[in-house]
């Protein structure tokens, strides 16, 4: 179950509730009554650091390195060196069914 944050605009009061996603959210302030109590908008509780999957794999800008190369230089290219270079941009080393 999310922790959702609530702050009244009346009195300033603030709280932090612990809902299901099915209920309705709250409006009276437990502090002064008033129907000024709202969600507020909150950062998420973690963090992708580090060298994990996240860094490596969906980090970049979304755009494959070919496609960044013009066309002459891309046929030019040997296969091998091809072959080289996406293997070792891949965490797997391109020999898994995922490539």
């Amino acid at each position: 179950m999310p922790i959702y944050a609530y702050r009244c605009s009346a009195c300033g009061h603030a709280k932090d509730v612990l809902q299901k996603l099915s209920d309705a959210p709250l409006t009276t302030c437990p502090a002064c009554g008033a129907e000024s109590f709202s969600k507020q908008v909150t950062a998420a509780g973690f963090q992708l650091k580090g060298s994990g999957w996240y860094a490596t794999d969906f980090k970049g800008g979304g755009t494959a390195p070919a496609a960044a190369a013009p066309a002459a230089a891309a046929t030019e290219a040997p296969k091998a060196e091809a072959s080289s270079a996406s293997s070792s941009s891949t965490p797997c080393g391109g020999s898994c069914a995922c490539h």
